[in-house]
């Protein structure tokens, strides 16, 4: 890709990733190109289709958050390693309104250009549970899907404004049931997932 094109792409995706933010993912493309300064059929060449350019904004997030569940299984006890990315999970996902909806359906959707990612983040917060459960301190009857979906849950919380004020304590009260150690520094609160305002 030429320079001027790569540079022209890059300001498409921080235009849409502030958009997205603002408005949820349902933001119209042609106001992120009028946002962008350019035509719509500009913002199409480089993204054909919706899906595409969310899985080009997202698709670092998800590197990401992968990258990260495996630092923390060889840098982290089961317990922190799981808690501290289901915490960041968490607050990646509520950054971008309306992105849940989006991961849910792709996670079953084979098409979709979103769902290598988040098959790939799903596969990552898998492994850090089954660590967990290993160890004896992660509940057994619930698996890598049922984690998914719980970050999809917490996060649609933080979408809600009138449910975000109790986004936190949920998070903890959810992370408690799934943490079945005893005497664990998380259920006492000391740390917290950072939401949205």
């Amino acid at each position: 890709m030429r320079a001027d094109a790569r540079k022209n792409r890059d300001h498409l995706l921080a235009v849409a990733g502030t958009a997205i933010t603002e408005q949820g993912v349902d933001v119209s493309l042609r106001d992120i190109a009028r946002r962008a300064d350019v035509g719509l059929a500009t913002l199409l060449r480089h993204f054909p289709t919706r899906e595409a350019l969310l899985d080009a904004l997202l698709r670092t997030s998800f590197d990401e958050l992968t990258a990260k569940a495996g630092e923390l299984e060889t840098s982290s006890s089961p317990e922190d390693a799981l808690f501290s990315w289901l915490r960041d999970c968490v607050a990646w996902t509520t950054e971008y309104r309306g992105v849940t909806v989006l991961m849910a359906a792709a996670i079953e959707d084979t098409e979709s250009a979103l769902h290598a990612s988040c098959v790939t983040l799903r596969a990552a917060g898998a492994r850090l549970l089954t660590r967990a459960q290993a160890a004896g301190i992660a509940r057994s009857d619930i698996d890598g899907a049922d984690l998914f979906a719980l970050v999809a849950m917490l996060a649609w919380l933080g979408d809600q404004p009138s449910l975000a004020p109790r986004a936190d304590r949920l998070f903890e009260v959810v992370a408690s049931a799934i943490l079945t150690s005893s005497g664990s520094s998380h259920d006492k609160g000391e740390h917290r997932p950072q939401t949205r305002d």
